[in-house]
């Protein structure tokens, strides 16, 4: 019988969307996921870091978490390994070890100075060592090296990304003694939480903004190639590195923003037999649909109109890209779904304000420019037109008033 692994990540407990609370969300998929593990006959579950949405989960995120992991322990899986990501406090995961390694669940939420300690050597029914599993956490750099007065922010990038290489390597070699002390071939796993480069990112997942174009990104060569499997988390986009099918992010279960709308969440299910890997991603359910429209008010009616008569339940964001400026759009929303499941979460009507404050002459600055110049100028730009233009600049010179009139240093 193979050895089978689930890989899972970035559950981000407590986290909500827009003010809205998903614990519903992550009860379904928690409850998936032990329904995964009893059909699949799940030996060893993984969860790649971030567990927790924020380092002081609430209440109700510590419920669906310390629920979990006692279901598992009732399950099929012998083994549960979490390490903590970015977004988990290392404290406050490690605090129950000791106890939850009674129950086959090994945590590791920050790097330790003897390699000996993430090298999990997990053992089968009669006691053997069945796999190596290199439990690697978050790699804070406080626990990885000492900042040097005078560095520059390329130098401090440089450093810790050798530093990360230098703790892999010590922890890859340990791995190596293990296996060879027993003689006999057993899968080796890595974990890791961080940013290989070359990853895919998406607008508002919450990891676009910290890393493109930054220094902090390691290379899939981090990885040896004697490695069975690597399990990572980090990135919400399900993927493979470099198009290796053993080297893999799982991805977020759950679309961490409306830019995740449209993709298929996953888990990676990993089978060991006599030498060889074999991954199967299993696609999750959508436990609660996402949809982001986009247009000018015709298209978003019609979308909305269509959502309704469907039954939708979906959690909406509204994006109104029309050149027609509308003062009433959240009251038209609201009408268009009365008597509906859906909500909408979020309204956004950009303008191409690009170019809005560009200098007419050389040398001209905006700080030579008035309240109300820079706002003809917006309206430019943002294509109002003419029959508007007058209602909006006389709102515009109230306003102004009015901030002048409450403010004490204008007198």
């Amino acid at each position: 019988m193979p050895l089978r692994l689930l890989h899972t990540s970035d559950w981000h407990l407590g986290r909500a969307l827009h003010g809205r609370r998903r614990e519903a969300e992550f009860a379904a998929f928690l409850d998936w996921l032990i329904d995964c593990i009893e059909r699949e006959r799940v030996d060893v579950l993984l969860v790649a870091g971030d567990i927790f949405d924020t380092t002081t989960p609430s209440h109700a995120a510590q419920e669906l978490y310390y629920r979990f992991l006692w279901r598992v322990a009732n399950s099929h899986c012998r083994h549960l390994v979490i390490i903590a990501g970015n977004h988990d406090s290392p404290s406050f995961l490690e605090a129950p070890r000791e106890l939850l390694r009674a129950l086959d669940i090994h945590v590791r939420a920050s790097l330790d100075s003897d390699p000996t300690d993430q090298v999990l050597c997990l053992a089968d029914q009669q006691g053997a060592t069945e796999l190596i599993l290199c439990a690697v956490p978050y790699p804070r750099e406080r626990d990885l090296r000492l900042v040097e007065a005078g560095e520059d922010a390329e130098d401090k990038e440089r450093k810790l990304i050798a530093a990360i290489q230098a703790h892999y390597g010590r922890v890859f070699a340990e791995a190596e003694r293990a296996r060879a002390a027993l003689g006999r071939w057993v899968p080796v796993v890595a974990t890791g939480h961080l940013f290989v480069r070359g990853g895919q990112t998406l607008d508002g997942d919450g990891v676009r903004s910290l890393y493109v174009g930054s220094l902090s990104a390691v290379g899939a060569d981090l990885f040896p190639d004697w490695l069975d499997y690597v399990g990572l988390g980090h990135l919400h986009v399900p993927q493979t590195i470099q198009r290796h099918e053993q080297r893999r992010y799982s991805g977020s279960p759950l679309p961490m923003g409306f830019g995740e709308a449209r993709h298929t969440k996953e888990v990676c299910l990993v089978e060991f037999e006599a030498g060889e890997t074999r991954v199967r991603p299993l696609p999750l359910p959508c436990f609660q649909p996402l949809e982001s429209i986009q247009g000018d008010w015709r298209a978003i009616a019609a979308r909305l109109a269509e959502l309704v008569a469907s039954e939708s339940a979906a959690w909406l964001e509204i994006v109104h890209e029309g050149e027609e400026l509308i003062g009433d759009l959240r009251e038209r929303l609201d009408q268009a779904i009365a008597g509906s499941p859906l909500e909408i979460l979020r309204i956004r009507a950009p303008r191409p304000l690009a170019g809005a404050l560009e200098p007419e002459q050389i040398g001209e600055q905006l700080a030579d420019l008035g309240p109300e110049e820079v706002f003809a100028r917006c309206l430019e730009v943002s294509q109002i037109t003419e029959e508007q233009r007058p209602v909006l600049l006389r709102a515009h010179r109230e306003i102004l008033a009015a901030l002048h009139e409450h403010d004490p240093r204008a007198n």
